[in-house]
């Protein structure tokens, strides 16, 4: 059987046994399209506001003047404003939110669980000490990007490890080690801020946990997007094999797939994206958690447009809030006390409201 024959075959049957979707998959384009537009709103709105205001009309003339020989019309402060400082700003929240938005419907959909994320791994808490590490040490740069993705490279390792060594089922094995991993990386962080210098060091690393954008510049675009690209193009490009392990390990294999090795392929992607997210921004919540479920209420539960859809609205979501930590007051609030405030009561409305149509249940 050909890999098209599989992947029609795992189409047909997760068609099926969900009717709950069927009615949605139509509305998949139109939502797709409302996205990019959405997204490309978003992203001239986080242009032109903040203290220096710049026209919207402007903000587009200044971008498509880089392509097309339009009359200059801005000011230079404007170009400089747009191009030096927003600019890397906003590719930066969109590569992140995308990402991270990515990463929650991956994992939902490989645990089969609404409440699964990076978090899970522990990778974002392996992450988050080997910044801290960095910055303890007083180094930054490349060094605190370095030290971060292999604190989160490292933390994948020792779950996988983990898993192999205990007996029981692979996926539960995965969750409990992440979640032992995960509270072992989190008490080393709190055990280096702990003996920080309050003067010197302390402040800088509190600022880096709480997430925030405010130091993105050109290269942390590229060192981020090379991870996060890496991990989505693998993801993205193997989407419709979460529909086949939705159905189970028996059906999987009759259908020709490696269910272990897919897990751990998928779950390495997650890793790669989350540990190039956390070097550049430091931890971000909610993100990967909130956001596939809206796209699961617009479009259904076919991960073959729910993958596409969540980096979409991911990039949106992220862009907004990182615009919102900008203008809501003089003093600019870090992005993951924004993502909290907001993301943990609107999950918690999501569960309550929408709880039969997040995964097509009757529970």
């Amino acid at each position: 059987m050909t890999i098209s024959a599989v992947e029609i075959d795992a189409a047909a049957v997760a068609d099926d046994r969900s009717t709950v979707t069927r009615p949605r998959q139509w509305r998949a384009p139109a939502v797709g399209v409302a996205l990019v537009i959405v997204l490309v709103v978003v992203a001239i709105t986080a242009l032109a506001v903040g203290r220096y205001y710049v026209p919207p009309n402007e903000v587009a003339r200044l971008l498509l003047g880089q392509v097309l020989p339009l009359r200059e019309t801005w000011l230079p402060q404007e170009r400089s404003v747009v191009f030096d400082i927003r600019l890397p700003r906003v590719l930066l929240s969109m590569v992140i939110g995308a990402g991270l938005a990515l990463t929650g419907a991956v994992m939902q959909a490989v645990f089969q669980n609404p409440l699964a994320s990076a978090q899970v791994l522990g990778v974002s808490s392996g992450a988050s000490f080997g910044g801290v590490l960095m910055l303890f040490g007083g180094v930054s740069g490349g060094y605190l990007v370095g030290g971060a993705f292999t604190g989160g490279v490292l933390a994948l390792v020792l779950v996988l490890l983990i898993a192999r060594a205990a007996p029981g089922s692979p996926l539960l094995m995965i969750i409990l080690g992440g979640t032992v991993v995960g509270a072992m990386f989190q008490a080393m962080v709190s055990f280096v801020t702990y003996i920080a210098d309050p003067q010197q060091q302390l402040p800088s690393i509190v600022f880096w946990l709480l997430g925030s954008l405010a130091t993105a510049t050109y290269g942390k675009v590229l060192i981020a997007s090379v991870p996060i690209a890496i991990g989505a193009s693998v993801v993205i490009a193997l989407r419709w094999r979460l529909n086949i392990l939705a159905m189970g390990d028996e059906d999987a294999v009759s259908l020709g797939l490696k269910p272990t090795r897919m897990r751990l392929l998928l779950l390495g992607c997650v890793a790669l994206i989350t540990a190039g997210a956390v070097s550049v921004a430091g931890v971000v919540s909610w993100v990967g958690l909130m956001v596939p479920h809206l796209v699961r209420m617009m479009v259904g539960t076919d991960n073959r447009i729910v993958v596409p859809m969540s980096a979409l609205l991911g990039a949106s979501y992220l862009t907004l809030i990182d615009t919102l930590s900008r203008i809501l007051s003089t003093a600019e609030i870090p992005i993951g006390i924004l993502t909290a405030m907001i993301g943990a009561p609107f999950f918690v409305l999501l569960l309550i409201r929408n709880r039969r149509q997040l995964w097509g249940s009757d529970a």
